[in-house]
């Protein structure tokens, strides 16, 4: 019974630890926790589903002013061969690298997002304005933003971390990938979430 008690009462303390609340985190330059982040991007296929597929390499850096967030800036940095398809036949197609690589899709070209303007419309919501560059060419894109929040100190990893989601989409056919349309679709949508870390700090 002893023993049921001590343990019921360092979960209680543990539990109390992570439900705790914290102070926000402070203003700064912050990068991407990759493990705790990911991009999903989709297009309408056949009129039937939403093909999905991600990117596992994004490097996102901020300049985050809390205290005037439309001051904030992003520069985002995408690997193409990080795309992940989930091709079903790996064997048979190395479907991945040619989205990633083949000049009729992503070409193996960096993908980069550079923050214009950020513009506040609410509690906790924003757009961000940028240019985006895909396949050699660069054109405007938006994101809506929604700010979840923030820590002083994460209780795991002892840092400051802060918390965003962000939807968007565009039309590829303005960056050139007019590959299939109407049959693929021609708007892509994308869903980000993603915890930033301090810039400087250091992933084991």
């Amino acid at each position: 019974m002893l023993r049921i008690t001590a343990f019921a009462f360092a979960f209680g303390l543990s539990t109390a630890a992570f439900a705790a609340p914290t102070d926000p985190a402070p203003g700064g330059a912050y990068k991407t926790d990759p493990s705790h982040s990911s991009f999903n991007w989709s297009f309408n296929h056949s009129g039937l589903s939403h093909y999905t597929a991600r990117f596992t390499r994004v490097d996102a850096r901020l300049d985050w002013k809390p205290e005037r967030p439309e001051a904030s800036t992003l520069s985002v940095t995408i690997d193409p061969l990080s795309v992940r398809t989930d091709y079903p036949w790996p064997e048979k197609v190395d479907f991945d690298r040619e989205i990633g690589g083949e000049e009729t899709f992503l070409a193996d070209k960096p993908i980069t997002f550079v923050s214009k303007s950020v513009h506040v419309t609410g509690e906790k919501t924003g757009t961000v304005e940028g240019l985006l560059t895909f396949r050699g060419e660069t054109h405007p894109a938006k994101l809506d933003v929604t700010f979840n929040g923030s820590m002083a100190e994460h209780p795991m990893m002892g840092v400051p971390k802060i918390g965003f989601s962000a939807t968007g989409s565009i039309k590829r056919s303005e960056w050139g990938l007019d590959f299939a349309i109407p049959e693929l679709g021609d708007e892509v949508t994308f869903a980000i979430e993603t915890q930033m870390v301090p810039a400087d700090y250091a992933f084991e």
